[in-house]
């Protein structure tokens, strides 16, 4: 049977490690906030997680990432595979790998793409580093759809920080918006326009909204200096956009010249 070790049992760890359990994977996990989780059998630290696992599983916050890794470094060996699950910077991966290379395990980088609750062990991931066609295939094997990337680690955890730019952003743009909508008494009409109209965009209508902000800066960056001004006058923290109406002030000097 496949050994598994958890770096990590929460949300996102304790709901994978479930599900591998459920599909007969020997699941051991470590975490000093979480005593226990479902199907998982717990151990008194991490060298624990590691020992006789073929894939070592790092779910934890960016900030701990290099500890995680540093916690099992003794006792990874050749032919074991490290997936560090963690939302970190490029750089941080690459340092996480080089610290791990002297063990001789392969280093996956995993970028998980969609929320692990409601999908589990299902939740889409990209793979990169030395060890992604290694990772895709066991994981792929119990039912996580993993797309690899380069032998790179980092490239995964870019391409995922390169959509965060968006969603998180377009999550603090909607709040914002709702916000308004909320003080103006038009809430429901405004979240059932706005999913409208994100519904309508395909990717030509995509890449217009940043052209068409270059084209417009002007008048746009008249329209949400007026939306700055409204949304101040209702109490609600412009931030989104004020950062909008300073990006339109930008592009207008670039187009209006020295």
């Amino acid at each position: 049977m496949t050994r598994v070790g958890f770096l990590g049992l929460g949300e996102a760890g304790s709901l994978i490690a479930r599900d591998l359990a459920a599909a007969g994977v020997e699941v051991r996990g470590w975490d000093p906030l979480v005593p226990e989780a479902e199907g998982v059998e717990t151990t008194a630290g991490p060298a624990e997680v590691a020992e006789g696992a073929a894939v070592v599983v790092s779910v934890n916050s960016a900030h701990d990432a290099m500890d995680a890794a540093r916690s099992v470094a003794a006792v990874l060996e050749p032919g074991r595979l490290y997936a560090d699950f963690n939302t970190a910077a490029p750089a941080r991966k690459r340092e996480v790998a080089a610290a791990l290379a002297p063990t001789g395990a392969a280093f996956a980088d995993v970028a998980l793409l969609q929320s692990v609750p409601g999908r589990g062990v299902r939740t889409p991931a990209l793979a990169s580093g030395p060890g992604a066609a290694a990772f895709a295939d066991l994981f792929g094997g119990w039912g996580m759809p993993v797309e690899v990337g380069t032998d790179e680690p980092g490239f995964a955890a870019s391409r995922k920080l390169a959509r965060s730019v968006f969603l998180k952003g377009m999550a603090a743009a909607a709040a914002e918006a709702l916000a308004t909508g909320e003080a103006l008494g038009c809430r429901d009409w405004l979240a059932a326009d706005l999913a409208r109209t994100l519904a309508a965009l395909d990717a030509d209508g995509f890449e217009h909204l940043g052209e068409g902000s270059h084209r417009h800066a002007v008048r746009r960056r008249d329209e949400m200096a007026a939306a700055v001004a409204m949304l101040e006058e209702l109490g609600v923290a412009p931030r989104v956009a004020a950062a909008s109406e300073a990006w339109l002030a930008e592009l207008a000097k670039v187009r209006s010249g020295p």
